[in-house]
């Protein structure tokens, strides 16, 4: 099969499928409305859970941040591209979150990997849930560690999985909120088995940090639970780009040693960082708070909607809510159906 067979081959599968994905250029995308054509919708995508993306203090921050440092960092963080705002978010996000130290990573994917491809090693063993994002999967898959893939939420299987001999050290790894079914995991239960196993935990909070929690400090604040390593996003709940591992003094030194997608990558811009200090002032404020509880009304406003009509909704009380309707071909018909309405899901 030549180069061009394989990838006709695998975009026809898709087509077929009804499961090839396409971009949407659009003019305004975060917020409450979205512009694409020419034409307003209302904005059931995106995952600006607060709206801090439009926030003028957070846009101020940014603003003042690049007329002083410029537009970029100018490098890695291990040469030049380690600024002063990027040290004072970390000291923020540590102290808010109750970790000695946070390092700062471009995006999401980035971190995870970041994580487990540095710490993991060949006779060692990742337990992760069957659901977990797809960064964590790939970046599990890509490590010389085993992946063993626990049943979605099940407990008594993650035991089972841990109890199996395995001459390395062991890895559990989950999410917060579940990034397609908008659940959560089952944090306080699965970190007593992991430890009762000597394995540790790492917890991927991209849908929970600044939305659920004590002044919005996540999922593992709410369950009481403090995971060995605990990521954190910034395009969500903060309303703008990039991620942090929260973790141990000496966990810290070692990704700085060992994490290549931090020693070889640009650092975010110095603005952006600034930007993300503001975005968490306004996520510790009652302004924070507010909008909180206004999220939490949308939802139970939504579900309440959707529990009225003939469709189905999983039992998810987040942000997330997923709405269930057969097949592809049927939720591709309902999203263009709703577009037409001046929706866009």
């Amino acid at each position: 099969m030549s180069w061009q067979q394989r990838v006709d081959d695998a975009l026809t599968a898709r087509r077929v499928t009804d499961t090839l994905r396409r971009r949407y250029v659009v003019s305004q995308g975060a917020g409450r409305w979205l512009v694409a054509n020419g034409r307003q919708y209302l904005n059931f995508s995106s995952n600006d859970y607060l709206g801090l993306s439009q926030h003028p203090q957070i846009i101020r921050a940014w603003q003042q941040a690049a007329t002083r440092f410029g537009v970029g960092s100018g490098g890695s963080g291990h040469i030049s591209g380690y600024s002063v705002a990027h040290q004072a978010l970390e000291e923020e996000l540590a102290q808010w979150l109750g970790y000695p130290r946070a390092l700062l990573f471009i995006s999401g994917f980035a971190a995870n990997q970041a994580v487990i491809t540095a710490l993991m090693k060949k006779n060692d063993r990742i337990v992760a849930d069957r659901l977990s994002h797809a960064s964590l999967l790939e970046a599990a898959n890509l490590s010389p560690a085993q992946l063993r893939r626990f049943i979605h939420n099940d407990t008594q299987h993650l035991s089972r999985l841990l109890q199996s001999p395995c001459v390395g050290q062991q890895l559990v790894v989950t999410e917060g909120v579940y990034s397609m079914d908008g659940d959560s995991a089952p944090l306080a239960e699965i970190q007593h088995i992991a430890r009762r196993h000597h394995a540790w935990l790492l917890v991927d909070d991209a849908h929970g940090i600044g939305v659920t929690g004590d002044e919005g400090r996540g999922t593992c604040w709410l369950r009481g639970v403090k995971p060995e390593l605990l990521v954190v996003t910034f395009g969500k709940g903060f309303g703008v780009s990039g991620a942090a591992v929260l973790c141990s003094e000496s966990v810290a030194d070692y990704l700085l040693q060992f994490a290549r997608h931090l020693v070889y990558s640009t650092s975010m811009p110095p603005a952006q960082a600034q930007a993300l200090s503001a975005s968490l002032a306004v996520i510790r404020s009652d302004e924070g708070g507010e909008r909180r509880e206004k999220l939490a009304a949308l939802v139970q406003r939504f579900r309440a909607g959707v529990n009225a009509s003939r469709f189905t909704l999983l039992n998810a009380h987040s942000a997330i809510q997923p709405l269930i309707v057969g097949d592809n071909s049927r939720a591709l018909r309902l999203a263009e159906a709703l577009r037409q309405q001046g929706c866009w899901a």
